[in-house]
């Protein structure tokens, strides 16, 4: 297991130039933004506009913060996104619009190569003081706290997240004990596999 600070993450510029977004992951390691065959990310949007176009990727949108973003996904419609929302699944090689509803935004962004892998997003709520026990993810997995902290054990180790930090593994899950604090948190369960 492999903890990620979200302050020790790489910051960088949308595709697009309309933003920054953080880099959680990517791979292959140093791979750009064309040449991914995954890449988990978080962006700061502060600003209605168009997504950027990535040709043959297929892309998991959750809201972390802010009070939501609508989309207009050609072919899909219209699509309002809270934090309270599931993940949304779309092609990322599609026109898409944002236009925020109530101010600026941070979302995480989950990005397989179509035909390659394919990914799943999960969003976990957990009351303050609550537990929750995960097992058996195959492949790659991530969990990403959204809000608040928590504290995770598993083999022996004893973890501890803040908003926006994340934990990694490959291979089998091991059984994690998922702790939160005092406050509710939000945090996504994400695999990807070939």
């Amino acid at each position: 297991m492999r903890l990620l600070k979200s302050a020790e993450l790489k910051r960088m510029a949308w595709k697009n130039g309309g933003g920054e977004t953080v880099e959680v992951f990517v791979h292959p390691p140093g791979a750009g933004l064309s040449d991914f065959d995954w890449r988990v990310s978080m962006a700061h949007v502060a600003a209605d506009g168009p997504f950027s176009c990535f040709e043959g990727i297929d892309r998991t949108l959750a809201l972390l913060e802010g009070e939501g973003m609508r989309l207009a996904i050609e072919g899909q419609g219209e699509v309002l996104l809270t934090p309270a929302s599931p993940p949304l699944s779309f092609p990322a090689d599609v026109p898409t619009q944002a236009a925020l509803s109530g101010g600026p935004i941070t979302d995480l962004n989950v990005m397989t190569r179509r035909g390659v892998l394919r990914h799943q997003v999960e969003r976990l709520a957990l009351d303050a003081g609550e537990s929750l026990h995960l097992s058996s993810r195959p492949a790659r997995w991530w969990l990403l706290l959204a809000t608040g902290s928590l504290r995770i054990e598993a083999s022996g180790e004893d973890v501890s997240l803040a908003a926006h930090d994340s934990l990694m593994g490959e291979g089998a899950l091991p059984t994690l004990a998922i702790h939160s604090a005092d406050t509710p948190v939000t945090l996504f369960a994400i695999t990807i596999a070939p």
